[in-house]
């Protein structure tokens, strides 16, 4: 198990290139809070689960490797399948600093732009 963990934690931290400052100034810009999937049909209102997680994202990077639980591990690997389900599908040809493709990574803790 330790060696699966071992593997999730560099995966996480390959795909999350954002300082947990970083993010945490990010998410509390209305950039952040405009973007992501929102209610039960993705247009509802209220905080978005990117959001949302990128707190948890926050969380996660501010332990020590040996206070992470297994709800830790299981988040991270979450957090590493969207950022690379995200990024294979590919960002806006044009602007893409602005875009909110691009948002929705630094959500989960991924600047595309860095």
């Amino acid at each position: 198990m330790a060696d699966d963990q071992d593997q999730i934690a560099k995966d996480f931290h390959e795909a999350v290139n954002m300082t947990p400052a970083a993010l945490e100034k990010w998410l509390d810009t209305p950039d952040s809070k405009e973007v992501g999937w929102k209610g039960a049909d993705g247009k509802g209102t209220g905080e978005s689960v990117g959001h949302k997680e990128g707190a948890r994202i926050v969380a996660i990077l501010r332990k020590k490797k040996a206070d992470l639980t297994d709800a830790d591990f299981a988040d991270m690997k979450k957090v590493t399948g969207y950022v690379h389900r995200h990024l294979a599908q590919g960002g806006p040809a044009t602007d893409s600093e602005h875009s909110r493709w691009r948002y929705s990574l630094m959500n989960w803790g991924h600047d595309p732009a860095k």
